[in-house]
């Protein structure tokens, strides 16, 4: 009895320390990236918007974006000037469409969350406010800011 015991404790022991081999692999992956996030994620933000490549731009969805940055946007956002909130004119030289569009449709979970976006606010010390834009305005938005680039 005292034998089959010991040997049922050997085996548990033995098992306990296979699985324990995946660990380090786990840690290397958190220190690597300790946002927790995809690298989907870390690319094209944290949103409905996954990446997408834009095509050719579109004049007239540029006109209507510019509208609505005006209306939206323009308050904490300049072209080439440090403002209450970034410049933008090379934002889409920096930044996935994805990422630019998640921004404006998902700001707090982006400033709460993804690396960058956090690194942003820790340098404006603004919150980026919900301005509550539908996808097609994002998209229209993301447009007239391709436009802009220079």
């Amino acid at each position: 009895m005292t034998t089959t015991l010991y040997t049922l404790l050997a085996c548990l022991l033995l098992a306990a320390c296979g699985s324990g081999s995946d660990a380090p692999a786990a840690e290397a992956v958190a220190v690597a990236n300790p946002s927790g996030l995809s690298a989907a994620q870390l690319e094209h933000g944290i949103g409905p918007i996954e990446a997408f490549e834009p095509g050719p731009l579109d004049a007239a969805l540029a006109e209507r974006g510019a509208e609505y940055f005006k209306l939206k946007c323009s308050a904490c956002h300049k072209m080439d000037t440090r403002y209450v909130g970034p410049p933008l004119a090379t934002i889409t030289q920096t930044r996935s469409p994805a990422y630019i569009m998640n921004m404006m449709l998902n700001p707090a979970e982006m400033l709460e969350k993804h690396p960058e976006a956090k690194a942003k606010l820790a340098e404006f010390m603004s919150l980026m406010p919900n301005q509550n834009l539908t996808q097609d305005e994002a998209r229209a938005i993301l447009e007239y800011l391709r436009e802009q680039a220079p």
